[in-house]
């Protein structure tokens, strides 16, 4: 396909996109003037009429084009009239030329305009009143708007089957008007081929031409593409309307990233998630498990205070009853306190709790997900933060992934690296296991010491990478989760200077970027908790407490029978099993909290619903528990609290921005001290396949939506059309 624009991109044959036309802000061409409805516009050349009608403010209707994938020019709806042409144009696949005069609301305009849409709706059903896309309907509007009040074509309309293209997209193909725009967002945003097109013209179907599942885990978002009611949201479907709903701005947490989402919820119980558009961070898109595991966040819930009887079994009972036994707990424990915090924990809740165990006498705060500690991991920022940051990627010239999989980890993140690979012809070598990315790269092997042959010169690799103009590496966090983590950090943060200072970008160019799983890591680091829970398994604490702790890092047999584990979260996962006190809390939906993702920007998740049954917002429940253990918090709110992660670390209360790091230079030289020797065992990561990508955390894990994915794709798995 071919995009025309502001570049021409052409598709070469090994499939990649050489964009040309590239300008440089010394060589940048003058503007031309334009004139739209005889208003005149100054725009760049090759600029389209539908982007300088955009510019002069004029509204031209659409189907096909869309501003993130290529011109299919297919649609026909956005044409438009141009002085002295013969016939209408194009807008959205026509650059003007200068001087060019550009009526959009004429007589030729308008009379084009509604034959198309007369042809567009030939062989639409009438299903209005029973189609989910009905409210939010670009053909309902466009054909109120732009269309006739008649039609000349009295034919029976034609029927098309729909196709089974997985559990979460629902399609109704008779609907479908052929825009491609699903197609187009399969083949370049998501990176699979699975959609296209099958015979011409009355017969044109899109679909997968045979029977399969849409292998994706960003499938999602053609339902936001599709600008009729073809392809809709199966968990969603026939639940409610647009206008019966509300709408609360709110931030995923399911992965690092930070995603900016809508809520949409009614009578206290989300409905569906949609993504909001933020350039910085998630563009427009979502990844399947942020937008559909919303079912779980109402099954398996913990929804009253538990404390054990005299025969092991939890018993439900009063908030006051709960409290004063873990008080008791607490008291007697004498500071031998320690806390573990979970992956999906705001920045408030781990605050308070990490005061309330020093109050206590405790000092082993610490977190599921392991970092190194030695050298500088957790001392500087800059060791641990995604430091080009997100939409920074687009500018690097070679990506070098170590330990990770960005497709499964941090899908979006991965689709920004697609998207340079596409545009910006983004070299990528990973080390590590052989996955597919979606896009091509060089695998250099899974051994552990190609990071010290390209860091001394003699891998064959390093010389590429020494002469990249803008060079990134990315790493796992699985990988820093390794015995020998600590080693390897540091070997990869003196390789990253090594790079940073022979580079062109030079000091300004950020080289080092760790790509965090979880959501509550950055903000913890900044907090100074410990990352891991050695701490807790060689000192064993009389009280451990669990603060949404579910993935299983320490379990029963590593404590004494004698320790009292306090769980408090939202879903009666791992943690709920082995506790003796559980106090039910709020899940990200339910609370205004502060996340940090993994460039270290921090956010706000916003209060849609109330917790369900008894629990109540994790920090309140600490602030609460503290005063009857005798070791008073001083904050009592919301603002208050937040004062006090402003005197701890100032960039969590930094809404929006990203604090960037420095002390890159004394990072290195602390590195260079750390001593120890790397694991023989290959580098590896824990999610490797479609299936691995869907439960990773205790809501996904309390979804019905995420198993029945994951039954599919090991359906599709003996499909012998599969790959």
């Amino acid at each position: 396909m071919l995009r025309l624009g502001a570049s021409r991109v052409l598709q070469n044959g090994g499939g990649r996109a050489a964009v040309l036309g590239t300008r440089t802000q010394a060589s940048a061409p003058e503007k031309i003037e334009v004139f739209i409805n005889d208003k005149p516009v100054m725009v760049e050349p090759g600029t389209t009429v539908l982007q300088a009608a955009a510019i002069a403010g004029v509204e031209i209707p659409r189907f096909c084009y869309h501003e993130r994938l290529s011109v299919a020019g297919n649609c026909r709806m956005c044409l438009v009239e141009v002085e002295k042409s013969p016939k209408p144009v194009a807008a959205c696949a026509m650059p003007v030329m200068k001087g060019w005069r550009v009526k959009t609301d004429s007589d030729l305009t308008r009379k084009a305009r509604e034959g198309v849409m007369e042809f567009l709706l030939i062989n639409h059903p009438l299903d209005c009143p029973i189609c989910d896309q009905g409210g939010e309907c670009d053909l309902q509007d466009q054909s109120m708007a732009f269309g006739s009040d008649r039609t000349r074509f009295l034919d029976k309309k034609r029927a098309v089957e729909d196709k089974n293209i997985g559990p979460l997209v629902k399609t109704i193909m008779t609907r479908c008007i052929h825009c491609t725009r699903c197609v187009r967002f399969a083949s370049e945003i998501a990176g699979v081929e699975d959609l296209g097109t099958t015979g011409r013209g009355h017969d044109m179907q899109i679909g997968t031409y045979v029977e399969k599942m849409l292998m994706s885990e960003l499938s999602g978002n053609v339902i936001d593409l599709c600008p009729v009611g073809a392809l809709t949201s199966k968990p969603y479907a026939f639940t409610a309307r647009p206008w019966e709903v509300r709408r609360t701005d709110s931030i995923d947490v399911l992965d690092a990233l930070g995603s900016n989402i809508v809520v949409n919820h009614r009578t206290g119980e989300v409905l569906r998630i949609l993504p909001q558009t933020n350039e910085d961070i998630n563009e427009e898109w979502l990844s399947d498990k942020s937008r559909f595991s919303y079912d779980g966040l109402k099954r398996q819930r913990l929804i009253h205070p538990m404390v054990k009887d005299s025969n092991g079994d939890l018993r439900p009972c009063e908030w006051e009853d709960a409290l004063i036994v873990a008080a008791k707990a607490l008291q007697a424990a004498d500071g031998s306190v320690g806390a573990i915090a979970g992956g999906l924990v705001d920045a408030e809740s781990l605050i308070a709790m990490k005061d309330m165990v020093n109050k206590l006498g405790g000092e082993a705060v610490c977190t599921e997900e392991i970092f190194p500690n030695a050298g500088t991991g957790t001392d500087l920022r800059s060791s641990y933060l995604l430091n080009t940051g997100i939409a920074g990627v687009e500018e690097a010239d070679l990506a070098l992934l170590v330990g990770t999989n960005p497709r499964f980890e941090a899908p979006l993140f991965n689709a920004r690296l697609r998207k340079a690979w596409v545009h910006n012809e983004l070299d990528v070598a990973m080390i590590g296991p052989k996955v597919n990315l979606t896009y091509d790269h060089e695998n250099l092997g899974d051994d552990a010491s190609i990071i010290q042959g390209l860091l001394d010169g003699s891998h064959p690799f390093a010389k590429r990478l020494s002469s990249a103009k803008k060079p990134i590496i990315v790493v796992g966090s699985s990988l820093l989760a390794r015995p020998d983590g600590s080693t390897l950090h540091a070997k990869l943060l003196q390789l990253s200077q090594k790079l940073r200072n022979s580079c062109e970008g030079g000091a300004d160019w950020r080289v080092l970027n760790v790509l965090h799983r979880v959501a509550s890591q950055v903000a913890a680091l900044d907090l100074g908790y410990a990352p891991g829970v050695a701490s807790i398994r060689n000192a064993p604490p009389k009280v451990l407490f669990l603060l949404g702790a579910d993935e299983g890092a320490i379990t029963r047999e590593d404590l004494p029978k004698d320790t009292v584990v306090i769980y408090q979260g939202h879903h009666g996962d791992r943690g709920a099993e082995m506790a003796d006190i559980v106090l039910p809390g709020a899940a990200y939906t339910e609370k205004t909290a502060t996340y940090v993702n993994t460039e270290g920007r921090a956010q706000q998740t916003q209060a849609a619903l109330v917790p369900p049954g008894m629990a109540r917002e994790d920090w309140k429940i600490i602030r609460a528990l503290s005063q009857i253990a005798g070791v008073v918090l001083t904050y009592d709110n919301l603002d208050e609290i937040r004062n006090r992660m402003t005197e701890v670390s100032p960039n969590l209360t930094r809404y929006g921005d990203v604090e960037e790091a420095n002390y890159f230079a004394q990072a290195t030289d602390l590195a260079k001290r750390v001593q120890g020797s790397v694991a023989p065992f290959p580098l590896d990561v824990p999610q490797k396949k479609l299936e691995d990508f869907y439960m990773t955390d205790p809501i996904t894990r309390a979804s019905a939506t995420m198993a029945k994915c994951i039954v599919a794709v090991k359906k599709e798995a003996s499909n012998k059309y599969h790959d």
